[in-house]
């Protein structure tokens, strides 16, 4: 199974079951920025949503290919059109977090703020979505 593959997994599996977790001292050792948009890999969550409980639909997953949400997975972003840290990219993703699903293609237009934070806007909408270290995560999200 794919890196993607478990993060998918484990996103769908925490938020099925709705798992909290204690805070924790631990240190983030996930790797540095990179990738397409040059952001810290893991979890994001939308703002005014807490690391600890985030609702389903304020998590987006970065694994350095392009963001994929808790109902999607292998998300691959091709940039069509760059301006400084704008971009404007077309991805593909299985619309499924586990299983078998459609490949499907979205338009979509990702900020970059700094290697934590990014804004993506989908048609008319827009959300600002932070990192969440991993031991600030649920367990289901680590």
């Amino acid at each position: 199974m794919t890196n993607t593959a478990r993060m998918a997994r484990a996103l769908a599996l925490g938020a099925t079951l709705g798992m909290g977790a204690a805070a924790s001292a631990s240190v983030d050792t996930s790797p540095g920025p990179g990738g397409v948009y040059r952001l810290k890999p893991g979890v994001y969550v939308a703002r005014g949503s807490s690391c600890e409980a985030p609702a389903n639909a304020a998590i987006r997953a970065y694994d350095g290919r392009g963001l994929a949400t808790p109902h999607s997975r292998n998300c691959k972003a091709t940039v069509l059109a760059r301006k400084g840290m704008r971009f404007t990219v077309s991805q593909r993703c299985i619309d499924s977090g586990a299983g078998p699903g459609r490949s499907y293609k979205q338009r979509q237009q990702v900020a970059v703020h700094d290697a934590l934070t990014f804004t993506q806007t989908i048609g008319a909408a827009a959300t600002t979505y932070r990192y969440c270290p991993t031991y600030q995560l649920p367990r289901g999200l680590r």
